[in-house]
């Protein structure tokens, strides 16, 4: 390499799944080689269902559009902020400005990145839970902000523990990042949680950000922090049509918070792309216009392969919660399967699943310290493939 990288790249690595997707990969063309069957992949939650029809319809008949091809604006179409206003209205009872309180943006994911960027500065304490989603740690190290991790724990039914958090050095926390119903554990969002946040985030000065891209899923009751009383002064939220509409891929998600933090977010995304695709958005409009049989199919679905992935537990005598939220089972292994060669249980768990019976589960130490006696199910595979996962698990007795 001719030059040497920013130091800020030194303090993240290339993202687990990408990694491991990588030796999924070669796995995968050793087997073909050798005629076998290849890796039952159980790990990313990248839905495998199809869009809502209307909004495939819609991106066809916009994209022959011949002047849909040219640069967007910055901030999206109107339609689309409307569509928004108009679901967080429908949904969670929030009243939001189309105009100054919702950002559209290209996937969810983008703005942890983007609100670090424009709201921290080098030194700057950020409350990240464990376990969590590791962006939000990676993109606080690539602005060089200092990480405070808050305890998740299973006996605590994977809520933050706020007399643990009052009692740590709270100076210089601007961000705290919540994420329920919880990714990955399942847990669910609830009105008193929210309502705790809320009242933390005000008193300290702290913005409360928000990840709620989970909400529709296997929960009958979808929740918005922003619908609770002065939520906006202190809080943000990210969500998307990725999960809840099976549309992963599209890269469509917003944030809504008052105006004066849209405004600060729009001036760094307003720098890195140069607006959304236009048929992109207005099929976004038909998503998110979609009424409540949409749901009602969807978890029918997921309720399923909640079961048949409880089954693939069974066998590998992991504990988990039947009842859980979002599209991820988690569960809990014998921690007497650690090999004492530093790796976690659930980290033993997942190569010995994956090596001797052809099956990726993601081990849950990737989300945190607390995470290392757990496993994670994606249930974005059909109910055929965990039931072959399964039989594959069983004929190998990998834990025998």
């Amino acid at each position: 390499m001719m030059i040497r990288p920013a130091k800020r790249t030194e303090s993240v690595q290339e993202y687990y799944f990408s990694r491991k997707l990588k030796e999924i990969a070669q796995m995968n063309a050793d087997r073909a080689l050798r005629g076998e069957e290849l890796v039952i992949n159980l790990g990313i939650g990248s839905p495998d269902g199809i869009p809502p029809m209307p909004a495939i319809e819609a991106l066809c008949e916009s994209a022959r559009q011949p002047g849909n091809h040219a640069y967007q604006s910055y901030v999206g179409l109107p339609e689309l902020r409307q569509a928004f206003a108009d679901w967080y209205r429908r949904w969670y009872g929030v009243g939001l400005d189309p105009k100054t309180e919702i950002q559209p943006l290209v996937g969810s994911k983008e703005a942890i990145l983007l609100i670090s960027l424009a709201f921290l500065d080098k030194g700057d304490k950020v409350l990240v839970p464990d376990p969590g989603y590791p962006t939000y740690s990676s993109a606080s190290q690539l602005v060089e902000a200092e990480i405070l991790t808050y305890d998740l724990r299973e006996e605590n039914g994977w809520q933050p523990d706020f007399e643990a958090i009052e009692q740590m050095d709270l100076r210089g926390v601007k961000i705290m990042w919540t994420n329920y119903p919880n990714m990955p554990t399942g847990a669910p969002a609830s009105e008193e949680l929210y309502k705790k946040l809320v009242d933390f985030g005000r008193r300290h000065g702290i913005m409360i950000c928000n990840d709620n891209p989970y909400s529709f899923i296997l929960n009958d009751r979808p929740l918005s922090i922003l619908a609770q009383p002065g939520a906006k002064e202190c809080c943000l939220e990210l969500n998307s049509l990725s999960k809840a509409h099976n549309m992963a891929g599209w890269r469509i998600g917003m944030v809504a918070a008052e105006s004066q933090v849209i405004a600060e977010i729009l001036k760094v995304k307003s720098q890195m792309d140069s607006g959304m695709f236009k048929p992109l958005q207005v099929a976004a409009v038909e998503a998110l216009n979609q009424g409540p049989e949409w749901f009602s199919q969807l978890n029918e679905e997921y309720r399923r392969r909640r079961v048949l992935a409880g089954e693939i537990f069974d066998l590998l005598g992991a504990r988990y919660d039947k009842d859980s939220t979002g599209m991820f089972l988690w569960g809990k292994v014998p921690s007497e399967v650690a090999e004492g060669d530093g790796r976690t249980p659930g980290q033993v768990v997942s190569d010995r699943i994956l090596y001797e019976a052809g099956v990726f589960i993601t081990p849950g130490f990737i989300f945190g310290r607390n995470g290392g006696n757990f496993i994670r199910i994606s249930l974005c595979a059909k109910p055929e493939t965990l039931k072959k996962a399964a039989s594959q698990i069983k004929a190998c007795g990998v834990l025998g």
